[in-house]
């Protein structure tokens, strides 16, 4: 198996277009053709991972934070960065990096951490416009049907949890086929009119390659006219954070020890407790300060996230619970989650879970 087959499955779960314009996602080493003997997942793709994944005989490392952020003027393994890249260069172990393109779908990093919370009810936090786009095709009434089919196959024609989604309109189409054409209806030189359906449907903006593609097989015309048209409507499963509920309220401090039970915390950093039940919740693997407001907006009674600079933490203003648990430990459960979707698709392939700890925070008690 091709190392290319495990990104493919990959880049459906999460395209690598939805990742942030700062981002450094995708293969970072090695090549796609290479034939993979082994997949190792981790969060971080330092080199005691690299090394690992080299003893266990696996050619492919995915993880979730790209280990090449910035770019590398030199390779002399002056850093942790620089050390992991040459080492998986020598042993020819490719790293894969799905980041904020994982962070930014409904059923990626924060789908996970909803898991463990038990939450409910769960939308985007903070939707994504720009993320959409509309097709307009015309095509003759007896053919429509073929055509629907073939677009809603290659992805288009989904709402939330609606599929299948088209507008229909029967009109009438004209045209002339010159000299050369080998028109599927009429005659060259002559003006001919034709019974059409205007389709239309909606699709994410990385699928109009499949789109286009699923268009012109399935249409009979031999020039087919069509208009992409982008979208400035928020796509409600793409975005960053997710915010749900909690079946039932919690007191605060019970929801807190819950959350140290559930994530294995040495500790949680918040804001003073304001004597109110938790019920709706938002979460942002990683850094989230950038998203306080908007879990404010959205009626939050704890915003649950990481790496608050201490002056962020007043950005509470006495209206919710901000709870920093880490930035290593939001994310942690990220590794279960690529394991899950490349098991699924590769049931009888190794597929591993790192045992590399790759946390660089320690925690100091005094006890």
């Amino acid at each position: 198996m091709k190392i290319n087959a495990m990104i493919q499955v990959l880049e459906q779960l999460a395209p690598p277009s939805l990742q942030e314009s700062y981002d450094n996602a995708g293969l970072i080493t090695g090549s796609a053709s290479w034939e993979c003997t082994g997949v190792l997942c981790t969060l971080d793709a330092i080199e005691a991972v690299i090394l690992e994944a080299k003893q266990k005989g696996c050619n492919l490392v995915v993880a979730h934070h790209p280990i090449v952020f910035g770019g590398l003027k030199k390779l002399n393994g002056k850093n942790y960065v620089e050390k992991a890249v040459i080492t998986a260069i020598k042993n020819d172990i490719a790293i894969y990096a799905m980041h904020t393109n994982l962070d930014n779908v409904a059923w990626g990093v924060n789908n996970k951490i909803a898991d463990k919370l038990g939450l409910i009810n769960r939308k985007i936090l903070s939707p994504k416009p720009g993320q959409l786009m509309k097709l307009h095709t015309f095509v003759p009434v007896e053919h429509a049907e073929n055509l629907r089919t073939a677009l809603f196959t290659a992805g288009a024609g989904e709402i939330g949890k609606y599929s299948h989604c088209s507008f229909n309109v029967e009109g009438t189409g004209t045209f002339q086929a010159g000299e050369g054409t080998d028109p599927f209806v009429g005659e060259i030189g002559k003006t001919h009119t034709e019974k059409e359906i205007r389709l239309e449907v909606i699709f994410p903006v990385w699928k109009q390659s499949e789109i286009l593609s699923a268009l012109f097989q399935a249409h009979p015309y031999e020039e087919v006219a069509y208009d992409l048209v982008s979208l400035g409507n928020d796509y409600q499963d793409i975005g960053s954070g997710l915010i749900g509920t909690l079946p039932e309220p919690m007191e605060e401090t019970q929801f807190l020890r819950m959350l140290v039970t559930s994530f294995g915390l040495s500790m949680v950093k918040h804001t003073p407790f304001l004597g109110k039940n938790i019920q709706k919740v938002a979460i942002c693997g990683g850094a989230g300060s950038f998203l306080t407001g908007k879990a404010l907006s959205k009626g939050a009674d704890i915003y649950i996230s990481a790496d608050f600079k201490y002056h962020e933490f007043f950005d509470a203003n006495d209206r919710m619970v901000i709870a920093d648990i880490g930035h290593w430990e939001s994310e942690q459960f990220t590794t279960d989650l690529l394991i899950d979707v490349l098991q699924a698709k590769f049931p009888t392939f190794a597929v591993l879970k790192s045992e590399v700890k790759t946390n660089p925070v320690n925690y100091f008690t005094g006890e």
